[in-house]
């Protein structure tokens, strides 16, 4: 019997955000997902460098990979440095693999990474998110929600 997963994942030290994500997107399901990287990416990302801002995920022969991702070349790497842009091998287990590939086939939904974090064991993770693109109306409905929300907060503050 599988174990039940936690709510929310174990991030102990977050490296990269893709803060962007929740305002183009409507999220459905997060995933936590381990990263086959080699010893000058993980250096680069315990420094804190790297970049999911414009990164995607796909399901390619049931596997998983993190497209587009950009984790800087490590400052003190010599000739076997890694190439910055290139697809990372995500680790998922088989289910959940097969579960993503037909929700993305099916309903049209795509993987967007959330953050690239380190867990309490030091492990380099990903939170994926299994989501389906925003309207033009839709965001403007968020943006008018959140505008609400600072201007309710700063009455609430200015009367008590």
């Amino acid at each position: 019997m599988a174990r039940p997963k936690p709510s929310t994942f174990d991030k102990k030290k977050t490296v990269a955000e893709n803060r962007r994500a929740r305002f183009d997107y409507h999220i459905d399901d997060t995933f936590e997902a381990g990263i086959a990287l080699t010893g000058t990416e993980v250096k680069s990302l315990r420094f804190g460098e790297g970049s999911i801002a414009e990164s995607y995920a796909e399901i390619r022969k049931g596997e998983a990979w993190l497209i587009n991702a950009n984790v800087p070349e490590f400052s003190h790497g010599n000739r076997f440095n890694h190439e910055p842009k290139r697809p990372r091998k995500l680790l998922l287990h088989e289910r959940e693999i097969n579960r993503l590939h037909g929700a993305v086939e099916r309903k049209g939904m795509t993987l967007v990474p959330l953050s690239v974090y380190f867990n309490s064991k030091g492990r380099a993770k990903v939170e994926l998110a299994l989501a389906k693109g925003k309207q033009a109306h839709d965001k403007r409905a968020t943006m008018k929600d959140r505008d609400w929300k600072r201007d309710q907060a700063r009455i609430l503050r200015d009367r008590g």
